[in-house]
């Protein structure tokens, strides 16, 4: 461990390692049979809960904010290691890995995309498009980056069977009030942030349908609303329509529908759908036509962009946050949340 300020190190001797102590098992992580140790974690993660400490931190935030520096730590190891597996298996240099799996892969981003990913964001972005487009390159570039990183990693994951024991970080967003099915008392809950014109919203669509099947008595799945509208013109309008569906019972299947039929999402299909399920038509095309559930899909958009959702689909199973994932890692979490809370299967 690198050497510590006396006044920080002691708060790290008596916040930090008997909190670990208590909390965190003495193997954090198994990476192809081997150990990542909760005092190799520490040791990676020292400066950082020192800043942690030394800034005073806030009571209501402190424990989350410690685990979110020991996951950091932990996957960097973790990562580590994996890379070295890999490139050891192919006889060549973890640079050269990167190279071949992530650096080779990134380009960077023409005009139009970098223009549409700013009028996308635009509302974070406070600067004109002119001043802003060499920021938004670079961000580009390494958001890039960090996709096809995450997407070896994975992969990665998978092939040397690693397994990790810290606790999972995990986001308080409300589902109450919310469109769900499932148990209401079921122990695992899964949030989904969609967008009903995302086409991998709708890829995902199936295999949230075989959680259903597999895991029918626990597991509740709740939708919120999150349009891309720079990106999804249609997606606005097909989320007020489903909230318009829910007034009368049946958002799950106008939900299930426009999943099911996303090249039909003009407000006129919109409304010929509600027709074809035997909605009251004029009931749910004045909802449609004055906007009523506007309000309740832009309350859902800034619920998620508080919870850190940029796009779609993202999960949170049991406030665990999953961007993109694939079945295989939703199912991974699934049964992980069904262990930690000793259900039988």
């Amino acid at each position: 461990m690198k050497a510590l300020s006396l006044a920080a190190g002691l708060a790290l001797l008596l916040v930090s390692w008997p909190a670990a102590s208590q909390s965190e098992p003495e193997i954090l992580a198994v990476v192809n049979g081997e150990d990542v140790t909760r005092t190799a974690v520490f040791e990676a993660a020292a400066d950082t809960l020192d800043r942690l400490e030394a800034t005073a931190p806030r009571p209501d935030t402190y424990d989350r904010d410690r685990l979110e520096i020991l996951w950091n730590a932990l996957d960097s190891i973790v990562e580590e290691r994996l890379i070295a597996l890999e490139a050891a298996s192919l006889n060549m240099s973890a640079g050269e890995l990167l190279n071949i799996e992530v650096e080779s892969n990134v380009y960077p981003p023409t005009d139009a995309e970098v223009d549409a990913f700013y009028l996308q964001n635009q509302d974070q972005i406070p600067l004109p498009l002119e001043e802003a487009r060499p920021q938004v390159r670079e961000f580009m570039i390494d958001q890039s980056r960090r996709n096809f990183r995450n997407t070896m990693i994975r992969r990665y994951k998978e092939k040397y069977a690693v397994r990790t024991f810290l606790d999972p970080l995990r986001t308080d967003v409300a589902t109450a009030g919310h469109p769900s099915r499932g148990p209401d008392d079921a122990p695992v809950t899964i949030l989904e942030f969609g967008d009903f014109q995302c086409p991998f919203c709708g890829a995902l669509h199936p295999t949230l349908g075989r959680v259903r099947e597999v895991y029918a008595d626990t597991v509740r799945i709740v939708f919120r609303n999150f349009p891309l509208r720079n990106i999804h013109p249609q997606a606005q309008k097909a989320a007020e329509a489903a909230m318009c569906a829910d007034d009368q019972g049946r958002f799950w299947d106008y939900h299930d529908s426009l999943f099911e039929n996303q090249s039909m999402l003009e407000v006129d299909s919109l409304k010929s759908r509600a027709r074809d399920m035997g909605l009251n038509t004029a009931a749910f095309d004045t909802c449609l036509d004055l906007g009523a559930k506007a309000d309740a899909v832009q309350r859902d958009v800034d619920a998620g962009r508080a919870a850190g959702v940029t796009g779609t689909p993202t999960l949170f199973i049991n406030g665990r946050f999953m961007s993109g994932p694939s079945p295989r890692e939703i199912q991974n979490v699934i049964e992980d949340e069904l262990d930690r809370a000793g259900v039988e299967r």
